[in-house]
């Protein structure tokens, strides 16, 4: 049932980051019935039973000073309060509905695997899965540490804490990582999420490198939530954890699979390359779930596919925009494009507001407008030249030629016939939709001899195995099937193309 319901959910959504709970009416008013009654008093449990593990959690670093802290707890404060903590957190699931955690395979003992690699991740109900492994040291933000009871749940398990957004908090982090795990079974087990971050469970997305940079064994361990409605799931677009609490909390019980496979020892090329490593271990647990392993990742909170160096957003915003336009009734896409460009080059505007924007798509009301900035922004604002570009990319209305021209002149500040690598930064991330926070290393082998210019631009793009998809596979006005709804593939558009591919949007310019 379990395979079934994921082929369901794979046919359903067209990427990992996406759960919609489908409820029945019957259903949903089981679930409000229910849920009236269970939800606050499964979640007043729970929390009793944090508050109660609160002082027991602060005993275990009582009196010890930073020395002792950052060595592994022994003796007493080890086996005496270990115990109540593990008791008192599996009350906190029993009560929120996981009656029963069912146990495939067997555990290794930290000299023989230091490394539990837990996957999918699905949620923060996942947490659950220190239970059975038995409170193994993880890795959490370091905000976390701030919050009541979770703060002291964190430091009873030393917890290794890392601030993302600094370089030097994820290095020191690597450094201790790696000397917990190379430990010979002094630290206890670590256990991580090397996703990084949930999905709907349709496919494993790209692992981080980090943990296996140590190069020691690891433990596969796969999660399963065998349940006839799958509402633990919690991801970046979709369901809400506040929903997922809801529902899980409104059901009988939640039934959970722990699943230990076999300890998976790296080879010699493996502990030298710890991105393979950690691909290999992807490949291997998404083989036995059944599922894809794919080279989806999150950046900067946007999830994205790699190409090569390259991030494609999973939900490219020019496409949505596209649509919104369509759906508002505009159909000169042809003219909207050429007035965009126009004023993109002339450097009339950079950043532009939604009440500019209505006004310059002829809109009726700003409202589509700022669904359009939404996309590219939090704010009401859209730079101009990226919208411009990206439209042009994902309409099709300008064939590969025009559209490198296009991009190249539009970013090729000062007309000096080359770009810089902030240039080069800034019309990747036009053409696709996001930043590329690994611009850098693409420029870098473009421009071994010189600063690349317009025929670079376009071998990249058309020429090079890799990046050539980008025009060919990325941009496509819509899914096979569905083109014949849209404005850009009926005759109208054929003809608005021919006349782009004229030059009407760029070429006349360039003759002036």
């Amino acid at each position: 049932m379990e395979m079934r319901d994921r082929q369901d959910l794979t046919r359903r959504y067209p990427h990992p980051f996406v759960h919609e709970l489908q409820l029945t009416t019957a259903q949903k008013v089981r679930a409000a019935v229910l849920g009236t009654v269970l939800f606050p008093l499964r979640v007043g449990l729970a929390a009793l039973f944090f508050l109660i593990m609160w002082p027991i959690a602060r005993l275990r670093f009582a009196g010890l000073s930073e020395e002792e802290r950052a060595q592994p707890i022994q003796g007493w404060r080890r086996w005496l309060l270990h115990t109540p903590v593990l008791l008192l957190s599996r009350a906190v699931f029993f009560s929120l509905g996981f009656l029963w955690v069912r146990v495939k395979g067997r555990q290794a003992a930290p000299e023989e695997a230091p490394l539990l690699a837990v996957g999918p991740h699905s949620s923060f109900l996942d947490i659950l899965v220190v239970l059975p492994t038995g409170l193994p040291t993880v890795v959490s933000r370091s905000e976390n540490a701030t919050l009541p009871v979770i703060g002291a749940l964190l430091e009873f398990n030393q917890s290794l804490l890392v601030r993302r957004t600094d370089p030097d908090s994820r290095r020191q982090c690597a450094a201790q990582l790696r000397e917990r795990l190379t430990s010979n079974g002094r630290w206890p087990q670590m256990l991580i999420f090397p996703e990084g971050t949930t999905t709907n469970g349709t496919a494993l997305i790209k692992y981080k490198p980090g943990a296996f940079m140590a190069g020691v064994a690891v433990q596969p361990v796969l999660l399963h939530y065998p349940n006839k409605l799958d509402t633990v799931r919690w991801t970046w677009k979709g369901t809400s954890w506040v929903q997922a609490l809801w529902y899980t909390t409104s059901q009988l019980y939640t039934n959970i699979t722990v699943e230990y496979l076999p300890v998976y020892t790296p080879s010699q090329e493996e502990r030298a390359d710890p991105a393979l490593y950690a691909e290999n271990v992807q490949k291997l647990m998404a083989q036995a779930l059944g599922i894809p392993a794919t080279d989806y990742v999150v950046e900067s909170q946007v999830p994205v596919r790699k190409l090569g160096c390259l991030s494609l957003p999973t939900e490219p915003p020019a496409r949505n925009a596209l649509r919104l336009l369509q759906h508002a009734g505009v159909s000169d896409m042809v003219g909207i494009l050429n007035v965009m460009i126009d004023r993109s080059q002339s450097g009339q505007d950079g950043l532009i507001h939604s009440d500019q924007l209505t006004s310059l798509l002829g809109l009726t009301d700003t409202q589509t407008a700022t669904q359009i900035c939404a996309l590219y922004s939090k704010g009401e604002h859209v730079e101009l030249r990226r919208l411009a570009v990206g439209l042009a990319a994902a309409s099709g209305l300008l064939h590969v030629g025009s559209l490198i021209d296009t991009a190249f002149t539009l970013h090729d500040g000062g007309s000096k016939g080359s770009l810089t690598a902030v240039e080069f930064g800034d019309l990747l991330g036009a053409l696709v939709g996001c930043a590329q926070p690994h611009y850098a290393q693409l420029y870098k082998e473009m421009s071994s001899r010189r600063q690349p210019t317009r025929d670079d631009l376009q071998a990249l793009l058309t020429e090079h195995p890799t990046y050539q998809k980008l025009l060919s596979q990325y941009f496509q006005p819509e899914e096979a099937g569905q083109a014949d709804t849209t404005p850009l593939a009926n005759e109208k558009t054929k003809s608005h193309n021919k006349a782009l591919k004229n030059g009407t949007a760029l070429s006349n310019k360039k003759a002036d």
